[in-house]
């Protein structure tokens, strides 16, 4: 007989086949492993017991009834039916209904007490409650008060998933070995395994669920500092080329403006990586405008003056050109070739560019490459790969960096975002790189006033663009939407739906790059408005970028492609419309592309409707008016909206390419623990970096991260 474990599949369980399983598939539930991090997404408060009298208006309670009559049965001519009765508390009477549910007649009889959860419906002094939870009550055996609320599926009750993890949880219960060592979990005041899976899922009351979730949000943040500290020593293997000629003073000597103190130790950290025979795996982080862009110069300068290539990479065609524009003349005037690869260009240039990147001739080698995901295509390889770097680093998925990376086996790796990001939030997203910050900003740079302002200051506002290019200035002008979309009834999103069944009162339209271009162009008949977005062809966002780099421009409408990357010195005011819509890091890398030359420079938030914004878009608002320190607002952001900002996607989770997923665990509210789980992981490596004697931990880490064997013993 084969031992049941985490593995076995779920249909090792009593009544769940083929059917189920497929359901459960869809959840992405194959195992009893799956099921049991299947966690509740919620939990009911079936223990907060009132009088009929005291029941919420604004949601669900629980009341203890008596019943009172015999349940009877109405059959309407419909074919459906409808089972009614009344039960009673001390401070009234309510009638109980329970619709196509027949068999429900002999489970209520006359004088039997039950505890009814649901939606008390109150009509003067009568009560009614709609198809409520019953459970029987009794005082001597009090019943669970959290009741666990599960994502679902079709073909999945909750009833069911709750009786299929309480299955599982006995079938595994003899199985669950604590992979957490105990000294540790002795050390953090951390309950064991079991007893935190079977809280978590039935807890037995608040506190129990508190100190499950802090055992499981404690793992989650441990492993994945063990699988990231392990990942980072497979990279740091010996083979890396040695770039001992660190000297940069070609480049800083060619440059108008003396580096920040800031600027220069980066460039030390990547020297001194870049001596090395491992390969440097660095990221520079650091607020909008700081520099970042001249020290991946120096790293590049550094890779090609000791005989190698570099490269580097950038999400959109609009960043890729940028840094070519601002990086071919340089490098060319130090003797230096570089190319542009996106996929705008032309077939014959890319057949020549891939041809000189793998040229065996080093005085006929290309050097440097700039681009975007081209660079990933079949047909581009490196005779002497040295460098490669990747810019906006959140924007890429972890198999981008290393389809790149394996393109230049071995070469030194630096990756740049221009999103400050809170250390704690650091150490989950780049757990495997070593950290730069930038944290100040060169002379002369100007700070952006910011306004948060309704479409009651429309016309003034307009009056405020007319004054600015009037003047010589340019102006951008973002909305969150490409067109505007015309909705059907049938397509009100589901959020969209109160408890009660009504829609939400109908938000403010999101202004449209489109036709508000069209429409500003009416307004200001004697300036040119042009409009920018994701969706144009390369060439009309090439012709659209050219014009309002050179000023024949002035007013440019666009969506937040322009977001990060697109440096216009002239340009002096940033107008985001519909402001509630985005975060705080978007909304400061917005802000940051104004107020990059001697104008002096203006960021306005604008608001949907009249200004009536919830409380939290009201709080991101404020904190754009009245901090400007990009490390501040990260914080900010962290803590209003959570992680999914910074990791782009909506829930927050972290995935890494092993499957790793934050279930329970949040970088801001669980920061603390973050911060002893990763102080506890690089502890434990350091007295057993392969974890040979920490096998349980060992599994499960190399399961996560697919770190190769050898790395875990």
């Amino acid at each position: 007989m084969d031992i049941i474990g985490e593995k076995s599949p779920i249909t090792v369980l009593s009544g769940v086949g083929k059917a189920r399983a497929a359901s459960y598939a869809k959840l992405g539930i194959e195992t009893l492993g799956d099921l049991i991090r299947h966690y509740p997404r919620a939990y009911e408060n079936r223990g907060d017991i009132r009088l009929l009298a005291e029941a919420r208006t604004d949601g669900k309670s629980a009341v203890i009834l008596t019943v009172a009559t015999e349940p009877r049965s109405v059959r309407l001519r419909s074919h459906k039916s409808f089972l009614k009765f009344r039960a009673f508390d001390e401070s009234g009477s309510c009638e109980i209904v329970y619709f196509n549910q027949d068999y429900l007649k002999n489970q209520f009889p006359i004088g039997s007490t039950f505890r009814f959860f649901g939606k008390v419906e109150r009509s003067g002094k009568k009560y009614s409650m709609s198809s409520p939870i019953a459970e029987a009550w009794c005082e001597s055996a009090e019943l669970p008060s959290l009741w666990a609320v599960y994502r679902l599926t079709e073909g999945l009750s909750p009833k069911q998933i709750a009786k299929d993890v309480a299955a599982a949880l006995t079938l595994l219960a003899a199985e669950t070995a604590d992979p957490l060592p105990a000294e540790i979990r002795e050390q953090r005041s951390l309950c064991t395994l079991r007893f935190a899976q079977k809280q978590i899922h039935c807890p037995e009351n608040g506190r129990s669920l508190a100190i499950a979730r802090k055992r499981l949000v404690y793992d989650e943040f441990f492993c994945f500092a063990l699988g990231a500290a392990m990942t980072h020593r497979a990279v740091k293997r010996h083979g890396a080329p040695i770039c001992a000629n660190g000297d940069v003073t070609r480049l800083t000597a060619s440059l108008p403006y003396r580096l920040t103190g800031a600027q220069e130790r980066a460039i030390a950290d990547i020297r001194a990586d870049m001596a090395k025979d491992v390969p440097m795996s660095r990221i520079l982080v650091g607020d909008v405008g700081c520099g970042k862009t001249v020290c991946a110069a120096a790293a590049m300068l550094i890779a090609v003056q000791n005989g190698r290539q570099a490269a580097l990479m950038a999400p959109t065609e609009i960043l890729a050109r940028q840094h070519y524009a601002d990086l071919a003349p340089i490098f060319e005037s130090l003797g230096i070739s570089c190319a542009l690869l996106i996929g705008a260009t032309t077939a014959a240039e890319k057949r020549r560019i891939k041809a000189a990147l793998n040229e065996s001739d080093p005085t006929a080698r290309l050097s440097v490459v700039i681009g975007t995901h081209a660079l990933l295509s079949d047909g581009v390889s490196f005779a002497s790969p040295g460098l490669v770097v990747t810019d906006e680093q959140h924007r890429f998925g972890a198999r981008q960096r290393a389809l790149l990376s394996e393109k230049n086996a071995h070469a030194h790796l630096l990756v740049m975002s221009a999103t400050p990001i809170p250390r704690s939030l650091a150490l989950v997203l780049y757990g495997d790189l070593d950290l730069s910050k930038i944290d100040e900003m060169p002379l002369g740079r100007q700070r952006v006033d910011t306004f948060v302002v309704d479409e009651s200051y429309r016309e003034r506002l307009n009056g405020f663009i007319r004054k600015q290019v009037e003047a010589g200035g340019q102006v951008y002008v973002v909305c969150p939407a490409v067109e505007e979309r015309e909705v059907e009834p049938d397509e009100i999103e589901l959020c969209d739906i109160l408890p009660d069944g009504t829609q939400k009162e109908a938000q403010p339209p999101l202004k449209a790059a489109v036709q508000y271009a069209a429409e500003l162009q009416s307004v200001f008949a004697d300036f040119r408005v042009g409009f920018l977005h994701g969706k144009m062809k390369s060439a009309e966002k090439d012709a659209v970028m050219q014009a309002f780099s050179t000023g024949e421009l002035p007013i440019l409408v666009s969506t937040t492609v322009i977001e990060v990357g697109v440096n216009v010195p002239n340009a002096c005011l940033m107008i985001v419309e519909n402001a509630e819509q985005f975060g705080l890091s978007q909304l400061h890398q917005l802000r940051g592309r104004v107020g990059r030359g001697s104008r002096k420079s203006y960021c306005v938030l604008v608001t949907g409707g009249t200004g009536n914004v919830g409380e939290k878009s009201r709080a991101r608002l404020d904190t754009m008016h009245t901090t400007y320190d990009g490390y501040a607002i990260a914080e900010q952001d962290l803590v209003q909206r959570g992680p999914g900002d910074f990791l782009g996607n909506s829930n927050g989770a972290v995935r890494q390419s092993g499957g790793l997923t934050f279930r329970l665990a949040d970088a801001g509210e669980d920061s603390s623990i973050l911060t002893d789980a990763t102080a506890d992981a690089r502890a434990l490596l350091n007295a057993d970096p392969t974890l040979s004697s920490h096998p349980l931990l060992a599994a499960r880490v190399g399961a996560m991260f697919e770190i190769e064997e050898g790395l875990i013993s």
